[in-house]
């Protein structure tokens, strides 16, 4: 499953809306996901909390969560964090696809 988010990614209402999305996304059986940042013009570290706790989300349940089209902002940003361990990151979409079955 592909989750296209757009806009500010900032914390408030999107915590609890990406939160629910996932839950209903494992409700309905699909344990991967690529979550595309191609549309995110702004993340702050509230978004990036977003996002990990999408990752554990995922994780607890069986499954994953990738990044597709990070911006060198958020490449920054996971760098220094050093969450870049824990993501996998992507620039091409079919890669992405791809990558869950090479496990």
């Amino acid at each position: 499953m592909i989750l296209d988010l757009h806009g500010k990614l900032m914390g408030g209402p999107d915590a609890d809306n990406i939160r629910d999305l996932l839950h209903g996304i494992i409700d309905g059986g699909s344990k991967k996901i690529i979550v595309n940042l191609g549309g995110v013009n702004w993340i702050n570290s509230t978004g990036v909390g977003i996002l990990m706790t999408g990752y554990t989300t995922m994780r607890r349940n069986g499954g994953d969560l990738k990044l597709l089209n990070v911006s060198d902002r958020l490449q920054s940003i996971l760098y220094v964090t050093k969450l870049n361990l824990i993501f996998e990151c992507f620039d091409d979409e079919a890669e992405a696809v791809e990558s869950f079955f090479r496990e």
